[in-house]
């Protein structure tokens, strides 16, 4: 989700606090991201994609609130993906902003780690603020939205099977080093959620996750990643069609992947984008992997 990232003068009146948030502050946290318009009313169907994600970064990752005068005033997280400390979210009530609170909230998400990771918003404050923290501009992020219908043919070779959370996080362990079974877990029970391999002849070619959107009626590309060495088009391609059951699809594209080119001539429009800044151009490969822009 786009972020909003403030930094400025100090606030004025009682000295804000920065501590670990609980289930409690959700309601507040909610808010908060709602005014970024980054959350927003559950429609009739129910979904839900905000609560579950607050949860599993509260219990599962490392999650603060800046409160002042009993007022939760900002929210921040960072995810461990096994290669850096990935922060998902940093976010100050819009009427809250300028006056100080983005920067000591960033400064104690990113105490003690050293690789760092983040995707910024569009707000003019977020990449200086991140610069600041040790992180370089490496790429513009596109959020892509299409058919299933205007996908290139697939891949004859390819089959895309059911998957287990379990199968794909060892699978992923065993191409990046980074254990993430928890991680896998959530992605796995998304609403809608569909957990599934590309298989070529040499086996195993990528995975992913599909899942419903809140308030719309696209599905969602949640994550994939590619085998090391593989052609990434095709598999991307394969995994496009499966999360997008027929329907509308959208998916998160790093700048360099050789996808993006492909999905533009064959009518996939550009609705969001953001740029992804890292302390180290190697702790993701862009080409072979569409990331979940608040877990990666």
């Amino acid at each position: 989700m786009p972020r909003a990232k403030p930094a400025g003068a100090r606030p004025s009146g009682a000295a804000p606090t920065i501590r670990a948030a609980t289930h409690h502050d959700i309601p507040a946290i909610r808010a908060i991201l709602a005014a970024h318009d980054n959350d927003g009313p559950i429609d009739e169907t129910g979904v839900d994609i905000v609560g579950p994600y607050l949860l599993h970064l509260l219990h599962r990752h490392r999650a603060l609130v800046t409160e002042r005068d009993g007022e939760v005033v900002a929210f921040g997280a960072v995810v461990d993906t096994g290669a850096a400390a990935m922060l998902s979210d940093l976010f100050v009530r819009p009427d809250l902003l300028g006056q100080g609170l983005g920067r000591p909230l960033l400064a104690a998400l990113f105490e003690g780690s050293v690789a760092r990771a983040t995707f910024a918003s569009a707000d003019p404050r977020a990449v200086p603020l991140y610069v600041r923290a040790g992180m370089t501009p490496l790429w513009t992020s596109f959020y892509v939205e299409g058919t299933a219908a205007r996908l290139p043919p697939l891949d004859p070779g390819l089959t895309t099977w059911d998957a287990t959370p379990e199968e794909l996080s060892l699978l992923e362990e065993a191409w990046t080093g980074a254990s993430r079974p928890s991680d896998h877990d959530y992605f796995a029970r998304q609403p809608a959620a569909d957990a599934f391999l590309v298989e070529d002849e040499d086996g195993p070619a990528a995975f992913g996750y599909g899942r419903a959107k809140q308030g719309s009626a696209a599905r969602q590309l949640d994550r994939l990643l590619v085998r090391p060495g593989a052609d990434p088009v095709a598999p991307i391609i394969a995994g496009l069609a499966r999360a997008a059951r027929k329907g509308i699809v959208r998916a998160c594209v790093p700048g360099p992947n050789p996808v993006l080119p492909v999905l533009l001539e064959h009518g996939f429009r550009v609705v969001d984008s953001d740029q992804y800044l890292a302390s180290s151009p190697d702790l993701v490969d862009p080409e072979r992997m569409l990331p979940n822009p608040g877990l990666l």
